[in-house]
């Protein structure tokens, strides 16, 4: 229960708020040129949140890197993985 908690409250943090943490590649596509920035990108802009219609000016996609990807399923995942796994050995311990 409590990793699903964790989990939940975790993606729904990462998900509706614009924190940038994940490392990410933003391609741009001008009308003379194209190219990539790796920059810190939040999950919430893969729902379309967190982010100005403005600030989307030639920008053709976004993703995250391997590293990006790894970092998340951490937070996510990890965290309330090892905290669950903290409160089942104190429970075991007693």
């Amino acid at each position: 229960m409590i990793f699903l908690g964790m989990f939940l409250v975790l993606l729904c943090i990462f998900f509706l708020f614009p924190i940038n943490l994940f490392d990410g590649v933003i391609v741009y596509e001008e009308p003379h040129r194209s190219y990539e920035i790796e920059t810190r990108l939040s999950l919430s802009y893969f729902i379309g949140m967190g982010y100005d219609l403005a600030d989307m000016t030639y920008v053709k996609s976004f993703y995250l890197t391997s590293k990006g990807w790894f970092m998340a399923f951490l937070f996510v995942v990890g965290i309330p993985l090892l905290v669950a796994y903290r409160v089942w050995l104190g429970e075991r311990k007693k």
